[in-house]
């Protein structure tokens, strides 16, 4: 048995969509299918995009919610379907009218999506508010969430289900961040203990590195699940990364498909223990992927006799836990030490209110603002086997002449992260691929 989840680009229009139909009924393991609302076409922009605009024009909101319209009505028309859209659009102004929320009107295309190609298929339509669950402060419940989806799949044979969102207790639509359609895959395929999660997408995969900075990366044939997270969180933005969360608990292996292209390979996404069992295998290479993000900023912190001063690591955490602020990666020495963080969560206000609490807290010899870094991570399960992994790193950069602001060889032994300056982000990240990929 199998889940498939189809992305934007797979729902875009008609003829997307037809790629979408033949692919399930060329597969009979092909249970369940998860979509995402539609994406770019030739012509438009995403159908959420339009729909966060119906939402921010809700006083006025017939003109924007046209567009939307317009793609839905193009899909029927060119698949031939038989969906009564003109009722559909009317429930939903209703909604609309009487104050519906955010997560509930930019779900809709999720919504209408899994309805057509429940209709084009014969298959049965669930609405992922029945089954995915939020508890009261918004926070996603997995357990009750995968009981109430197990106890729901008995009774549908084959089923199509909208990605992005679930609801409250209340009943409320509440949605994942962008891109949880693939959480919602995941979910489903660890409640009917799927034998794999197929996530279709407009890629053959996964690449080694970023494919808009080295043009001729190459495609990773498998890579295990904690080497998704890594790269995931450093930017490889194929597959969400909390979409391992639901599978890893029943070891359900996950392919990154093309839509446009299904003959291909793709990428397979393992279970890391069994990985390490030897139950897998792959090319022997030290470096599975080299990922990167900009706008990360250094928080340098000098104080002598540091290391003698019991709970000086806890204060300066606290400063940071009482403003929101979470932390990349705190490398140190005797007498410094240096926080790294996403500069999205640091506006200079609060900037400006985390050095006067880090002063206040521990009496710093000294506090240096460091901004305009990147992170570059080099990430392979057999990384702590290469004893020149770390020199070739920090050798190749120096001969390009790239300074490195900080280095980190993980716990995990999985990953060295690297920071640099913005400005040498790209040539960093194709100084490294060079090294460990040509």
């Amino acid at each position: 048995m199998k889940v498939l989840k189809f992305g934007g680009t797979s729902m875009a229009d008609g003829a997307a969509l037809k790629k979408v139909i033949d692919i399930v009924k060329a597969d009979k393991e092909a249970v369940y299918i998860v979509v995402s609302a539609p994406g770019v076409s030739s012509s438009c922009e995403k159908v959420t995009d339009l729909l966060l605009n119906v939402f921010n024009n809700k006083d006025n909101f017939n003109k924007p919610l046209e567009r939307v319209k317009e793609r839905f009505f193009a899909i029927v028309n060119s698949l031939g379907l038989k969906f009564d859209l003109d009722e559909y659009f009317v429930y939903f102004a209703n909604e609309i009218k009487h104050g519906a929320s955010k997560d509930f009107i930019v779900s809709r295309g999720e919504h209408l999506s899994a309805m057509l190609l429940a209709n084009a298929l014969d298959y049965d339509f669930v609405d992922a508010k029945d089954i995915i669950k939020f508890d009261s402060f918004s926070n996603f419940d997995a357990e009750l969430t995968n009981e109430v989806c197990k106890e729901k799949f008995k009774k549908h044979k084959h089923a199509v289900i909208p990605g992005f969102y679930g609801s409250l207790p209340n009943g409320e639509v509440k949605t994942f961040s962008r891109g949880g359609s693939d959480i919602s895959g995941a979910i489903v395929a660890r409640a009917v203990s799927a034998a794999v999660y197929e996530n279709f997408t407009d890629v053959d995969g996964f690449c080694a590195s970023d494919p808009r900075i080295i043009k001729d990366a190459k495609n990773i044939e498998m890579l295990t699940y904690e080497e998704l997270r890594e790269l995931s969180y450093m930017g490889a933005s194929v597959l969400h990364s909390m979409s391992i969360f639901p599978v890893r608990k029943e070891d359900i292996p996950i392919r990154i498909r093309n839509t446009f292209n299904p003959s291909g390979k793709g990428t397979f996404i393992v279970p890391t223990k069994k990985f390490k069992d030897g139950n897998y295998t792959r090319e022997s290479r030290a470096v599975t992927g080299i990922a990167g993000k900009r706008e990360f900023i250094a928080i340098n912190i000098e104080k002598s006799l540091m290391n003698e001063e019991l709970g000086f690591g806890r204060r300066v955490l606290s400063v940071f836990e009482k403003y929101n602020v979470s932390f990349e990666h705190m490398p140190g020495s005797i007498d410094s030490l240096s926080i790294i963080v996403d500069s999205s969560d640091l506006e200079k206000t609060i900037l400006n209110r985390v050095v006067a609490g880090i002063i206040n807290e521990c009496n710093p010899d000294n506090i240096e603002i460091v901004p305009d870094l990147s992170l570059i991570a080099v990430v392979g399960h057999t990384l702590s086997e290469e004893i020149d992994a770390i020199s070739r790193v920090s050798s190749a950069l120096a001969k390009n002449n790239i300074r490195i602001r900080m280095i980190n060889f993980g716990a995990s032994k999985l990953n060295i992260i690297v920071a640099v300056d913005t400005s040498n982000f790209e040539n960093a990240l194709k100084v490294l691929y060079n090294e460990f990929f040509s």
